[in-house]
């Protein structure tokens, strides 16, 4: 069982410094959520290895977590240079197509290849040119077929493959591309749980994502993870069509200015709520602990604005991939996830809009259980009802029982659910005694406390929803 009891859901990146069973372990009992893996930094063997070794991990010790794999989707890099260019302020440099490793092109003015042929095609001169998440930036001043000139303005140290950004460019690349399909393709083999789609654009983006999940009978979520203004442009619609958002601050702090950031994460956030999808927040969650033991106190500040704001999940990326303290950044997190959430007091949010009797009802009972101040026990098959509490953020636990394992693992990614996986049996009587026994023995509830629970019962012949309080029982005869 998770050692914390946190609300807020934690996502981890591996990577080097996790990738080892004892780290892993050590992970999963410091209560990690979900295990991310980034196809921009991992070949198929290793992923297949890793995934392998996660969900060893948890058996051994008996939590299993689920697994997130993030594709690429439509990135421009540079390609590579014969050794790192020093930038200069007022500098001409030329980007290209398919000219080969970078160097000295015409009139000697330096130049490096791009990875996407259609560069020229969607940038005009004046646009601004950004590598390397930020740290260098130039003016385009003239396009000659694949060629784009630029002017440095922000001079700095070029290397190999390099990230570009191009802030208010719409590009015309596909929302996947081949490396992302065989990606894509190994997790459906090793049945992972969600996947996360760079770049998300608008709402055809994630249609074309889960038609190919689709037609390979997979699953799994697809997370949409917005990065550049376009997907800000068209935020409400491709909330809608994804399974969840990640707000992936890294791109997005390049791509918008970064006082606008702030505005972005609540409205992301909130918006997700109110359509009852999941939220995560994401990069330089703590960025100095990669080096430090501790956080600086900016960082403290940051997470606890998240958990404030009520996301579903933090997640951690090079804290994790590359850190020298790993488990110390989990450790971190839930000490600020739990200060944090004694802190907050409202009782349910109260702009979830909820228009079937049978939502209503669930209002009703997360009502009763946080004036009583008792957990829910909820009982599901397809997630609906639990992804609504979810989302109406109770101050109470809420326990879902389900006896379907893929959505068990789903269900580790909502804010304020611990799942739990059961077989049901026909009896419904039977099914709550059987939870009751799980919560007592794991140190959920205590026997003889109260219980909101909410399922199913027969009136006469008919099956119906209702809502119980009941008290768990001692188990004994």
């Amino acid at each position: 069982m998770r050692t914390t009891h946190r609300k807020t859901k934690l996502i981890f990146t591996v990577g080097p410094a996790t990738q080892e069973a004892e780290t892993l372990e050590a992970l999963i009992r410091e209560g990690v959520d979900i295990c991310r893996i980034n196809m921009a930094h991992a070949d198929h063997e290793w992923t297949r290895e890793i995934i392998h070794k996660v969900r060893a991990a948890g058996e051994r010790i008996g939590r299993h977590i689920a697994i997130l794999m993030d594709v690429k989707g439509p990135e421009i890099r540079t390609r590579d240079v014969p050794e790192t260019f020093e930038l200069e302020r007022g500098e001409i440099f030329d980007f290209t197509y398919g000219e080969g490793l970078g160097g000295i092109g015409e009139s000697g003015v330096r130049r490096v290849d791009v990875n996407y042929e259609g560069f020229a095609n969607d940038i005009k001169v004046g646009d601004t040119v950004l590598v390397d998440s930020g740290l260098i930036r130039l003016e385009v001043k003239e396009m000659n077929g694949t060629r784009v000139r630029c002017e440095v303005c922000i001079p700095g140290s070029l290397g190999n493959r390099r990230h570009i950004n191009l802030p208010g460019v719409r590009v015309n690349l596909p929302s996947l591309t081949e490396k992302d399909q065989a990606d894509i393709d190994v997790g459906i083999a090793e049945k992972i749980d969600f996947f996360a789609l760079s770049f998300v654009r608008e709402p055809a983006d994630l249609d074309v994502f889960h038609e190919y999940l689709r037609q390979r009978n997979s699953p799994a979520k697809v997370i949409a993870k917005i990065e550049d203004q376009q997907a800000i442009s068209n935020l409400d619609e491709i909330i809608l069509a994804a399974d969840g958002l990640m707000i992936a601050r890294g791109d997005l702090g390049v791509e918008c200015p970064f006082e606008d950031l702030p505005v972005i994460q609540s409205r992301a956030i909130n918006t997700c709520i109110r359509q009852l999808k999941p939220v995560i927040v994401a990069t330089h969650m703590l960025e100095s602990m990669i080096d430090s033991p501790i956080p600086t106190r900016a960082e403290v500040t940051d997470i606890a604005n998240a958990i404030r704001e009520q996301a579903d999940c933090v997640m951690l990326s090079g804290e994790t991939t590359v850190g020298k303290y790993p488990v110390e950044c989990v450790e971190t997190v839930n000490r600020i996830a739990t200060r944090i959430e004694q802190e907050q007091t409202e009782n349910l949010r109260k702009d979830i809009v909820l228009n079937l009797p049978k939502s209503k009802m669930l209002r009703s009972a997360a009502y009763l259980a946080t004036e009583m101040d008792a957990p829910i026990l909820v009982f599901t098959r397809r997630g609906i009802f639990t992804q609504k509490l979810s989302s109406l953020r109770p101050n109470v636990p809420v326990y879902a029982f389900t006896d379907n394992p893929i959505l068990f693992k789903q269900l580790l990614l909502l804010h304020g659910i611990e799942p739990f996986f059961m077989e049901f049996v026909h009896e419904l009587e039977d099914n709550i005694q059987a939870a009751f026994t799980r919560l007592r023995e794991g140190g959920w509830c205590e026997a003889g406390k109260p219980l909101v629970v909410v399922t199913k019962m027969y009136a006469g012949e008919t099956l119906i929803d209702s809502t119980q309080i009941r008290e768990v029982s001692s188990g004994k005869p």
